[in-house]
């Protein structure tokens, strides 16, 4: 007995669908998936039963067992068979230590894997590989106080100074409420491993021992909402009823965590959430997940619940003061892609987001008839000691681009490069200068 399952693939740089048999096992489930308890409380779940819905199952509907954050998904073929897919969301760590122990078909992490995951799942294959490694949504950490806290900003510098329990009062970040309440998730957490990378170890610093952990995203937000003296840091979806706050990180421009800031990966505390594979998988349904998941059903599905897509869309960008003059001019007469491309750390070459990215950008232009001259490529660096150095840099990453877009038919109006102007994250550490190594999509 066989289902439909859709694959989504680069063909002349258009997504496209096409059918191939699926198989409903005999016995156990068709797919077990384990990892991030931020993906595997709702979008998770929610991109299994649009790809069963997809498939034609019947009678779709969420079973819960007595153990917490675990749920099993069934859904019925025309013929009464039952298909069954189970999820446990117990920290992005464990979904890679589920691989391992082959215990489940697909890991779903908040956080790209680890050099020493990698290599203790090296038997599987090359688990960062393009058709192991897909990055199935953009989120951003939020740092959520207490609605009432009238505090606005902070920077990274700040924030780990605050977590690292040396900030021990909201009058020493100019404010008022006294002693300051720490709120945490879990060490299982990816969640948790991104504040970690991002804040924490990037200064040297550890979370201090009196934070108050969770293992629920959902419990985590409420706790804080609830009490004047707290500060925590959640998933964008789960800001709730708390307050979120502008963020900075070294020169960049303070930035709230808002959608368009988020797409683009320029908010300081945006991450990447993924689905990994062994790329030797004879699981079909864990191939049918991933494809599904990239494709426009599956990114609708990614908004719809708070978590931002990776559908490419334009948007206008409002020219300021701190912007160089070329690229307030360009604000003034196109429009901003909502995708950065970015790469590889060391190198030219586009990561495997970028080559994802780069079917919808292609995409996107063609149906906009924007083939002919309308597409600009701005490369940006990291900082150099010698700055024509990096302005030099910047236009090459811009041109490795504009190679892929001219393969596929696409004649740009310009390709420039602004150097290392306009940091989006800090220099200072190796995660920054990466962040910093992007190609901007404008068009006009």
């Amino acid at each position: 007995m066989t289902l439909r399952v859709l694959c989504v693939f680069l063909l002349s740089g258009w997504l496209t669908v096409s059918a191939a048999a699926l198989p409903i096992p005999e016995n156990g489930p068709a797919l077990r998936i384990q990892g991030s308890n931020t993906i595997g409380a709702e979008l998770g779940p929610a991109l299994v039963e649009g790809l069963l819905r997809e498939q034609g199952l019947l009678k779709i509907h969420r079973e819960t067992p007595d153990s917490a954050n675990e749920l099993r998904i069934v859904g019925q073929s025309a013929q009464g068979k039952s298909v069954v897919v189970e999820i446990a969301a117990h920290g992005s760590s464990t979904g890679f230590t589920a691989l391992k122990a082959a215990a489940a078909d697909l890991a779903a992490s908040s956080r790209p894997i680890k050099d020493s995951e990698l290599l203790s799942l090296q038997s599987l294959g090359d688990l960062k590989s393009p058709a192991a490694e897909q990055v199935i949504a953009i989120d951003g950490l939020a740092i959520i106080l207490h609605p009432d806290n009238p505090l606005q900003q902070l920077d990274t510098e700040q924030l780990a100074r605050i977590f690292a329990g040396e900030v021990k009062t909201w009058e020493d970040l100019g404010g008022h409420g006294g002693a300051i309440h720490l709120y945490a998730r879990d060490d299982q957490s990816g969640t948790y491993d991104t504040f970690k990378e991002l804040v924490l170890s990037r200064r040297g610093k550890n979370l201090s021992s009196v934070a108050k952990r969770f293992e629920s995203s959902e419990q985590l937000s409420d706790a804080v909402s609830a009490d004047p003296q707290g500060i925590g840091f959640i998933g964008l979806p789960y800001v709730r009823q708390a307050k979120a706050v502008a963020i900075a990180d070294g020169a960049s421009q303070s930035m709230l965590p808002l959608s368009s800031l988020i797409a683009t990966e320029d908010y300081p505390l945006s991450r990447r959430l993924f689905f990994y594979m062994p790329p030797n998988s004879k699981n079909p349904w864990a191939k049918a997940l991933a494809a599904f998941a990239q494709s426009r059903q599956g990114q609708a599905i990614v908004a719809a619940n708070g978590f931002i897509s990776q559908t490419v869309q334009a948007m206008t960008v409002a020219p300021n003061a701190l912007m160089p003059e070329g690229y307030q001019s360009l604000s003034r007469h196109a429009q901003r892609l909502t995708v950065n491309f970015r790469f590889e750390e060391g190198s030219a070459s586009l990561d495997n987001k970028a080559r994802q990215d780069l079917a919808r950008v292609l995409d996107y232009i063609k149906r906009q008839n924007k083939t002919d001259r309308t597409v600009t490529l701005i490369g940006f660096g990291d900082v150099k000691d010698d700055p024509a150095r990096a302005d030099l840099l910047s236009k090459l990453r811009a041109m490795a681009v504009r190679r892929e877009l001219v393969k596929n038919g696409v004649v740009l109006r310009e390709v420039r490069g602004f150097g290392a102007q306009m940091p989006v994250a800090a220099n200072s550490a190796d995660e920054g200068r990466i962040k910093n190594r992007r190609v901007e999509v404008w068009v006009y």
